[in-house]
């Protein structure tokens, strides 16, 4: 969604709201999921810029719901992601650095939510998911799921074969 700024950058208004559904379906989505994860349309976007005096802020909250599967267990997990996003706005050509962060630059009296959306979304959203916090995986040996109880593998400790040349040396001392 490209915002019009220019009722506040003028002084007409001092808060601008809006509210609306990014798609995440279809070859137009500008919002593509990681490997494993799919997002269920849409992304309901809420939020406002306010002017204080020549001072302005942008600050949405992103609501995004998603479905993976569990980093340790391999389990299907499907949850909510909730971003919440503040930045300073400033006009082009106002900042030394256009390329600071800590800014969202209006062009030509528009501003591209979306593009601030999905590039923080990208940065924030978790890289893996855990089906509760103390997830107990997979059995390395015979792969059952160890949430459900232990396995009947026996239970000899194996060294790794990359430092097996050092117990190799701990045995001859």
């Amino acid at each position: 969604m490209v915002l019009d700024l220019t009722p506040i950058i003028s002084g007409k208004v001092d808060r601008l709201d809006f509210k609306y559904d990014l798609d995440t379906e279809g070859e137009e989505s500008v919002l593509i999921p990681p490997d494993d994860v799919s997002f269920a349309p849409p992304v309901h976007v809420q939020g406002e810029i306010v002017n204080n005096a020549g001072y302005m802020t942008l600050a949405f909250t992103a609501e995004l719901c998603y479905s993976t599967h569990c980093a340790r267990c391999l389990e299907d997990i499907s949850g909510k992601f909730i971003l919440k996003f503040n930045r300073t706005v400033a006009n082009s050509g106002t900042l030394q650095d256009e390329d600071n962060d800590a800014y969202v630059v209006i062009k030509n009296g528009k501003l591209d939510i979306d593009r601030e959306l999905v590039e923080e979304l990208l940065l924030e959203f978790p890289t893996k998911f855990l089906c509760e916090e103390e997830c107990a995986g997979l059995c390395p040996k015979c792969g059952k799921n160890l949430n459900f109880g232990p396995c009947d593998c026996p239970k000899k400790k194996e060294i790794d074969p990359r430092l097996a040349i050092l117990q190799k040396l701990l045995e001859n001392d």
